[in-house]
């Protein structure tokens, strides 16, 4: 049976309202991120703010032509304004792309919160942006990224059926994140070596939590040696506990001499200062935006490292989720059949960027902007 997603036409008038019983303000800060490089033509950047509940935060909507803006919020201790700002621009428009690549009938948006994920979480605030979700009307989805978790999601919906991953509805999706992951790395062997297997591969993780873990396990059952960081001291003693992996510093191991460099904690990883360092054939991993700048994927192609652009790889939570919000169980067998299916997304994206002599992280983008153009082209055809 499928399920009725709310068309996001409903409450958008609601947003003139700003006061809210619980001191909720939100304010329309579109024409303060325009003057920012990564805009990008954003449909709008929502400032949310609740004094009486310490919520202090963004929601950017990047593109809804697919269906309702479905990104998940994450709690990050923001040096400022303007980074968190730009954070949950670059971060909605990769979810706008993913959805676009993943063959979902979603748009792409963001919530992040300033705040410390270790301090600072507690039932108020995620219920005050709940209570701002909510009177988006549909129009943005949100659930668990880099910060949150399945409890706090679950506080927001208290607030919203807007919402996804709560601990009724599959819950953390890091798993099926890490088998996009998985799969991804097989594919870019595959590409660049001519052999998708792993055993006797060595893979250096840079960050073991959720996805990280998940990724781990699955690397370590295919026979790969894994090289490992973090900057959570628990998180290190179970993955060295567990599968033996060495240890390396977090800003130490994209040197690392492996076969397969895997980003899977924050993003910018990859600048002028990191990839003529790197030792490795490819990069896969599971964090988001892991280029600093868009022209750093040439740069990778010129040093002849096959970059697997981030939006693609880890796109497998975004399937569980966005296809549970139309009927499929979260982590049932067409789901993961659908993720299984994202090395052969990357083949074909390898590929295309072979032929055209570019980056496939730039083939990427040009591939998932034609499938929204054409999509945008058939409804003004109709109307």
């Amino acid at each position: 049976m499928k399920t009725v997603v709310p068309s996001p036409q409903a409450g958008r008038d609601q947003l003139r309202h700003r006061l809210h019983p619980t001191g909720l303000d939100i304010v329309d800060v579109s024409s303060e991120a325009r003057r920012l490089d990564d805009f990008d033509g954003h449909r709008r950047v929502l400032d949310v703010h609740d004094a009486s509940t310490g919520l202090y935060g963004f929601i950017a909507i990047h593109d809804i032509t697919l269906g309702p803006a479905l990104g998940g919020c994450r709690m990050v201790p923001y040096a400022s304004r303007a980074a968190a700002i730009t954070d949950a621009l670059r971060l909605s428009r990769g979810m706008t792309f993913k959805a676009a690549l993943a063959g979902l009938e979603l748009g792409g948006g963001k919530a992040v919160l300033i705040g410390n994920p270790r301090t600072d979480k507690t039932e108020g605030l995620f219920r005050s942006l709940g209570a701002a979700v909510d009177r988006l009307g549909g129009e943005y989805y949100t659930g668990e990224d880099a910060g949150t978790s399945v409890r706090e999601i679950d506080w927001v919906a208290k607030e919203t059926s807007y919402v996804i991953g709560t601990s009724a509805n599959g819950g953390d999706p890091a798993e099926l994140t890490a088998l996009g992951v998985f799969e991804g790395i097989r594919a870019a062997l595959w590409h660049r070596t001519g052999s998708d297997q792993l055993s006797g591969a060595t893979v250096a993780v840079q960050g073991v939590g959720h996805v990280g873990y998940a990724l781990c396990q699955q690397l370590t059952e295919a026979g790969a040696g894994l090289v490992i960081s973090d900057i959570v001291g628990e998180n290190l003693s179970r993955a060295v506990t567990e599968f033996g992996a060495d240890v390396m510093p977090p800003d130490q191991i994209h040197r690392a001499a492996v076969d397969v460099f895997a980003p899977c904690a924050l993003g910018g990883v990859l600048d002028d200062a990191t990839i003529p360092e790197l030792r490795c054939a490819v990069v896969v991993g599971s964090a988001n935006n892991q280029l600093a700048r868009e022209e750093h994927g040439e740069v990778l192609m010129r040093r002849g490292i096959l970059f697997a652009p981030d939006y693609v790889a880890n796109s497998g939570g975004l399937i569980s989720v966005g296809l549970g919000l139309f009927g499929e169980d979260p982590k049932g067998e067409v789901v993961r059949e659908k993720v299984r299916r994202i090395g052969a997304t990357l083949t074909e994206i390898f590929e295309r960027a072979d032929e055209q002599d570019a980056a496939p992280s730039h083939v990427a983008d040009q591939v998932a902007a034609q499938r929204i153009a054409a999509r945008r082209r058939q409804r003004h055809r109709v109307a």
